[in-house]
């Protein structure tokens, strides 16, 4: 539950639309709920913008069941990252509205939608190749759940820069861009220099022996020439996604005052 939602609620309550009751049981579990292992942070996109999401990769299957399950009575806003394919086709068969990103390795539903989210504008994510897609595709789902509009470029890495020239309209017509490479980490430099918007840098795993599991791009990326450029954990694309969603996410408060709705 965000500010807007929590909004549209008291306006549907003031015009009729929504009983007290109805608004009552949306509204009983903040600020959270305590179910088995697990308490569940409803109120936390009012705080942070940002939902709980689930790391489901130390989690059982008949946790994140239960977990989902007091989410979704919320009809709210469902992540959950890190879930390998088994692990998915146990949850879904209890919970069948939940979709299953194979490549992301994610599940979600209820995502925002971007009409309601009032972004600044366009999230573009990058990969430098094809091994790079699943950290590109985790950032992805985030953002787009997140309600970004988002476009993907992927397999531009410097090895054959044509690639990323491209699509420079892309690059100059987007309001963040996130770049996800492994091996040296090049690209994000190589975009740096291109681009007057935030650039967030995913370093990812993929590389031979010398990369050290993603290092070699970490450290690269960190001391990259070009000047302001983010740079998240190693295969870390959920928390670029959050990061570029923050950027790309307006004023919600300034929005709701420059509104002609007054509750």
């Amino acid at each position: 539950m965000n500010q807007t939602t929590i909004h549209e609620l008291l306006l549907g309550v003031q015009q009729g639309d929504c009983s007290i009751e109805q608004a009552l049981h949306k509204l009983r579990h903040l600020p959270g709920e305590s179910i088995k292992d697990a308490c569940i942070d409803h109120h936390r996109s009012l705080r942070t913008g940002i939902p709980e999401v689930i790391y489901g990769a130390s989690k059982t299957s008949e946790q994140i069941i239960n977990i989902a399950t007091s989410i979704l009575e919320q009809d709210a806003l469902f992540l959950a990252t890190r879930v390998d394919s088994e692990k998915a086709d146990r949850i879904t068969e209890k919970l069948q509205q939940l979709v299953y990103h194979s490549q992301a390795r994610m599940l979600s539903c209820n995502p925002l939608q971007p009409a309601k989210t009032k972004t600044r504008g366009t999230i573009a994510i990058l990969c430098a190749g094809t091994s790079d897609i699943p950290v590109a595709e985790e950032a992805k789902i985030t953002a787009t759940s997140l309600g970004n509009p988002v476009v993907t470029h992927y397999d531009a890495g410097v090895a054959g820069l044509h690639r990323l020239f491209d699509k420079e309209e892309i690059l100059h017509s987007s309001s963040v861009i996130i770049v996800v490479a492994g091996m040296e980490g090049a690209l994000p430099s190589v975009v740096g220099g291109l681009c007057s918007c935030p650039i967030i840098a995913v370093p990812t795993s993929v590389g031979y022996g010398t990369s050290f599991g993603g290092i070699a791009a970490l450290l690269g990326m960190l001391n990259s020439c070009a000047p302001g450029l983010a740079v998240v954990n190693i295969d870390n694309g959920f928390g670029a996604a959050c990061h570029a969603s923050a950027i790309n996410r307006k004023n919600t408060q300034q929005s709701l005052q420059e509104s002609d709705i007054t509750v």
